[in-house]
């Protein structure tokens, strides 16, 4: 199985937004109220919403493609950080690190996570923070295994719902 990483560019917005809702419904069918996640996705993982973080300074996306014919399995989102917790100047948010289910534990998160590591240090970041869903077991693990650190919750909502976040943070 060949997956490329490479950073997202301007025209990848329809494959950002197609396996950010893959990835959205497959995490949390079962967990969120399937309108809820149906209203989330319409809001949230449109190419337009992409194509504005696309063009939107302080943010920057990476996209993996699985060969052949480059399909989208996985992307990785880092922004500013707008999370509820004292944030350090430099600090860089994880908007996003999504890898289709059949990739999980393929090594995607990891590659993925020195991605946004190596933009940190060389935006002159120190730290990563994100908030991830307290019920999100699998992700949570993978975390702890990178040594992220719990420092704060936030409420996340999706369609109307309020769900719990943990707040973790990883030094660069």
């Amino acid at each position: 199985m060949d997956i490329s990483v490479r950073q997202a560019r301007p025209g990848d917005q329809d494959a950002l937004a197609l396996v950010g809702a893959a990835t959205f419904l497959e995490s949390y069918a079962g967990v969120v109220d399937g309108g809820a996640i149906i209203r989330h996705c319409a809001e949230r993982h449109t190419p337009e919403v992409y194509a504005q973080a696309l063009e939107t300074p302080g943010q920057a996306l990476w996209l993996a493609e699985q060969d052949p014919g480059a399909a989208p399995v996985g992307y990785l989102h880092l922004t500013e950080p707008d999370l509820p917790v004292e944030t350090r100047a430099g600090d860089l948010e994880i908007k996003r690190i999504y890898v289709l289910p059949s990739l999980h534990r393929s090594g995607l998160g990891r590659r993925f996570l020195d991605a946004a590591r190596d933009h940190a240090g060389a935006a002159g970041a120190r730290r990563l923070l994100l908030g991830v869903y307290q019920g999100n077991t699998r992700a949570l693990a993978f975390y702890d295994r990178m040594g992220f650190q719990k420092i704060g919750t936030r409420q996340f909502d999706v369609g109307g719902r309020v769900y719990d976040d943990w707040v973790l943070a990883l030094e660069v």
